[in-house]
């Protein structure tokens, strides 16, 4: 069952790099006590994540900052160097890039995706999710090949 609005984040281990070297950190620690806004794209370097998604929230960094957002993270189901890569590439040192390599945190909150059609096995749906203390209060999660409802724009627009 997919995660709703009032539901706890779950506790799962995603990596990130720290100073040049993979890390681990639980969940928990990213969300207690903190106003997050995380979004998770099917890949990183594919084409409407890295043409769209990931920029327009690298463009409203600063606006999400205003609205009192502490985190922006981005997340997709590829390991921390790929996720690491495609940061440096893209300008995205402000955002809180989340490597799901197992999925696991993706199953753990309900929106995995089998993209095994397209030989991309199992990822996240593309979503946005805002949370305050571990607990979500907005959600939008897309339809499958679909890029509205989880946009930086469209985010902003509810704060």
């Amino acid at each position: 069952m997919a995660i709703a609005i009032g539901d706890r984040i779950p506790s799962a281990t995603v990596g990130v790099m720290k100073k040049g070297s993979p890390d681990s950190l639980d969940t928990a620690e990213i969300f207690k006590g903190k106003k997050v806004l995380l979004f998770a794209v099917p890949g990183a370097f594919t084409p409407t994540c890295s043409a769209r998604h990931l920029p327009g929230y690298i463009d409203h960094f600063e606006d999400f900052r205003a609205a009192g957002i502490d985190t922006v993270a981005c997340m997709a189901v590829n390991d921390v160097y790929v996720m690491h890569a495609w940061a440096q590439q893209c300008g995205a040192q402000d955002l809180l890039m989340l490597a799901d390599g197992n999925a696991a945190f993706s199953r753990a909150l309900g929106l995995e995706a089998d993209a095994s059609a397209f030989l991309m096995g199992t990822r996240s749906q593309r979503f946005a999710l805002l949370a305050e203390d571990g607990v979500v209060t907005r959600l939008f999660v897309e339809p499958p090949g679909e890029f509205r409802v989880s946009s930086a724009e469209h985010v902003l627009s509810t704060i």
